[in-house]
């Protein structure tokens, strides 16, 4: 254990649905939620607003929608989510060589390997630093814990939210943490708090009185003497720079379940070959290939095969993948579908078995099909236009999709820069309105005149004050 708060554990506030609100002024200050919006869909984040109504992570969206009916509900952008961790992961790394990213929104900084900071004062000093720089550079608020340990600077992280800063001197860590639930600690979910509690253990306190015998006996040998150390507050864990990918996989929820044997065939086709293409980008490849089926009856199952060398080659994934897939009962429907893969490497060495049956089925694959006759060409499917996905209209310029649905869409106008916008509404095949990316939350900064900085911040015509409809929401001051 250090002997001074040099570990730095940055969680910024409610991520995706602050991106959300900061690039939607309509938005700010209101209850914004943002997951699947299908029926099987579940909250991957929702604002603070929407936390009042008891709204959280993982909750089914049926369920959010019934606590909470009137707020906005958006389908995720991580394009644009991953484009801001980046700019946060850059600011980190400023700091110290020794970054730990968790997620897109979580990151763990050894302040001392960068010098950044030596004892209490310096910590805090640069976590209140970090903190007025993110605001400057994405327009976001993070929380930041600061400790002598990972576990304990992630407990403040907690304790700050939102927009805080807690640091937890070395000695009073004890003391901190003997009145907080035992689910204040890692590894400690529902089921280990349940029974605890049964066995009278509800504070870490009451942990560390029940002594680490008791807690192996409660709870096996390796969970227990886990526990006890957390409930003295010991974690020597360094900060790890790179985090080992154990395995690369995609999966997806349907919302009907699917009953034709054929097209859960097609759709595991599917799943591999998106799992090979985000194990190529990566660089790596893999020995073992897992299907994964949920089924009708939430029942779900695993299956694995190991091949004889690693591999990244589509074919061989698919057909192994299938081979799992025979191996499967799909009676009754399939509500969810994954392919994974893992025993990474970075390189490979392709199973020549395997491969050759492949080879055919990829020859077959790549076969240009005739050109259908006019005639015989498929209608054009209708545009799909995602809750929140930014779109650009030819006369009203910038704006995002509020809703769409009976071959109409409806669209706000505004920016990040603007004030509130009006709301239009179009056929959902206007040749006028297009997708678009995302803007920046903060507008860049002229540097001079003529500077095409300047013109990249400029909002188009739809977003005229004349053209607001309510008043703007508490949004940052736009830099001059």
């Amino acid at each position: 254990m250090r002997t001074a708060p040099t570990i730095l554990h940055l969680d910024m506030d409610a991520f995706f649905a602050s991106v959300e609100q900061a690039s939607k002024p309509s938005l700010r200050g209101k209850a914004v939620i943002v997951g699947g919006l299908g029926p099987r869909g579940v909250v991957a984040t929702c604002s603070y607003e929407a936390r009042v109504f008891g709204v959280h992570s993982a909750m089914p969206m049926g369920q959010a929608r019934r606590l909470a009916p009137h707020a906005a509900y958006l389908v995720p952008r991580f394009a644009l989510y991953r484009s801001i961790s980046e700019q946060v992961m850059r600011l980190l790394r400023a700091l110290s060589p020794l970054v730990e990213p968790l997620s897109l929104d979580e990151a763990f900084v050894d302040l001392e390997a960068g010098g950044a900071a030596r004892d209490a004062a310096s910590a805090r000093l640069a976590g209140q630093r970090l903190r007025t720089d993110i605001r400057a550079v994405t327009g976001l608020t993070g929380s930041v814990g600061l400790a002598a340990s990972k576990m304990l600077a992630k407990i403040a992280s907690e304790e700050a939210k939102p927009d805080g800063l807690v640091v937890i001197p070395p000695g009073t860590e004890r003391a901190m943490l003997e009145p907080m639930s035992v689910r204040t600690l890692p590894g400690v979910g529902p089921a280990t708090g349940d029974h605890l509690r049964r066995a009278g253990i509800t504070t870490v306190g009451e942990l560390a009185e029940a002594g680490e015998d008791e807690l192996v006996r409660l709870l096996g040998r390796a969970h227990g003497h886990a526990l006890y150390a957390m409930a003295l507050a010991r974690d020597d864990r360094p900060v790890v720079s790179e985090r080992e990918t154990k395995s690369v996989s995609v999966e997806d929820t349907y919302d009907v379940d699917i009953h034709d044997r054929v097209r859960v065939g097609v759709e595991v086709g599917r799943l591999a070959d998106r799992c090979v293409r985000r194990l190529r980008a990566s660089g790596l490849s893999g020995r073992t290939i897992v299907l994964k089926v949920r089924r009708y009856d939430f029942s779900t199952l695993t299956r694995s095969e190991t091949l004889r060398g690693p591999t990244d080659d589509p074919a061989v994934v698919r057909e192994a993948a299938a081979r799992l897939l025979d191996s499967v009962d799909t009676t009754g429907g399939v509500r969810l579908l994954g392919v994974g893969v893992s025993g990474l490497a970075d390189y490979t060495q392709e199973d020549l078995f395997a491969q050759a049956a492949g080879d055919r089925a990829e020859e077959l694959a790549e076969e240009p099909e005739a050109e259908p006759a006019d005639e015989h060409l498929p209608a054009p499917t209708e545009r799909r236009w995602p809750s929140g996905h930014d779109v650009r209209h030819a006369e009203y310029g910038h704006g995002w999709v509020q809703g769409s649905g009976l071959g109409r869409v409806t669209v706000r106008f505004e920016t990040p820069y603007s004030t509130r916008g009006r709301v239009r509404t179009f056929a959902v095949d206007d040749p006028e309105l297009t997708p678009a990316d995302p803007l920046p939350l903060v507008p860049p900064v002229p540097r001079g005149p003529g500077d095409a900085g300047a013109a990249a911040a400029e909002p188009g015509p739809a977003v005229d004050a004349a053209a607001d409809t309510g008043p703007p929401g508490p949004g940052r001051p736009v830099p001059g």
